[in-house]
């Protein structure tokens, strides 16, 4: 696809998560003259969750276990303001590992996994924007209210009631989504990614004739000359 075969044409994008091969891959082609550009680098699957004492530990157990039985890469972590839940949650979790048919994938995703308790919801979310996480489920008494404190993430889940699982299969919103803190730079893939933008300049004499100081003045710092009188020549007589 990125190189083109005899009987299959190079395409000029490729879209799609993958584990870290995959992620590799879109990394060596986007940066190879002769391959194709990428979406964004989508690897192991990632979550925070920032809870607080109206969360349920089974809840945010099982939301945690089912990202981190994506991959062996995968983390997950958990942002919390109780020490008490925190205890409940790392309980519920050595449980609820031992029913999962993928319990080995997801124990060794759990080894470089964590636990951040913080002193409030605030510090919970300047945390999360450091982070810029994959998927960020806020369990809180009131989750809109920290929408305004969100400024990185791939794709946020609202209330007890919002999983990653809806994400994955059916809420709506695509799941292709930047990993490993990309989401500082990076959104998802959305019907954007698949488009491509020309911008079209049309000036007149008097439009160009004002422009002419500033364009001349920022050629000549440059040391551009033909720059300049590409401008100049046209008001010669």
């Amino acid at each position: 696809m990125a190189f083109g075969t005899e009987s299959v044409p190079r395409v000029d994008k490729i879209f799609g998560p993958g584990n870290q091969y995959v992620t590799e891959a879109k990394r060596f082609v986007a940066s190879d003259p002769d391959g194709a550009a990428i979406d964004l680098l989508a690897g192991p699957s990632e979550l925070l969750i920032i809870a607080d004492d109206t969360a349920h530990a089974r809840i945010v157990a099982a939301d945690l276990l089912s990202q981190a039985e994506h991959d062996p890469q995968s983390q997950v972590v958990l942002a919390l303001t109780s020490d008490r839940l925190a205890k409940n949650v790392l309980d519920e979790i050595d449980r609820q590992l031992m029913q999962l048919p993928r319990n080995a994938v997801a124990a060794k995703a759990l080894e470089t996994s964590f636990v951040v308790v913080v002193q409030s919801l605030k510090e919970a979310a300047a945390f999360s924007n450091l982070y810029a996480p994959e998927h960020l489920i806020i369990n809180v008494r009131q989750p809109n209210d920290l929408v305004p404190l969100i400024q990185n993430a791939g794709s946020v889940f609202l209330g007890p009631f919002a999983p990653v699982t809806a994400g994955d299969y059916a809420s709506g919103t695509n799941h292709t989504l930047p990993t490993g803190g990309t989401a500082r730079w990076f959104s998802g893939v959305s019907l954007e990614s698949f488009q491509k933008l020309i911008t079209f300049q049309s000036i007149t004499r008097d439009g160009l004739k004002r422009l002419a100081p500033t364009l001349t003045t920022l050629a000549g710092v440059e040391g551009l000359e033909a720059h300049a009188r590409a401008v100049s020549i046209r008001f010669d007589n």
